[in-house]
């Protein structure tokens, strides 16, 4: 069986292996993960800032992950039946 080059596949992408199924995973789980993360880090800024070390860009970007992770928690709520009902 001969495999096909990188050229043809581009140049006749029907001829690629169909991709595998979506993973279904569960966001929430993965956001609030991620949320927990950052917040450890923004923790761990504070207690470093306090002691004295110059750290106000890992407090700013921890605290802006949190928010983000807020935002893609909000995000999963809306559209959870959607993302769901993919896999």
């Amino acid at each position: 069986m001969r495999v096909p080059s990188l050229i043809s596949l581009l140049v006749h992408p029907e001829r690629r292996r169909p991709g595998p199924p979506p993973l279904v995973v569960d966001l929430r789980t993965v956001l609030l993960a991620g949320i927990a993360l950052w917040a450890l880090a923004l923790v761990v800024g504070l207690v470093l800032l306090a002691v004295g070390a110059n750290t106000p860009r890992l407090v700013a970007t921890s605290a802006a992950g949190i928010a983000l992770g807020g935002i893609g928690l909000l995000w999963e709520r809306r559209h959870r039946s959607q993302y769901r009902s993919m896999g």
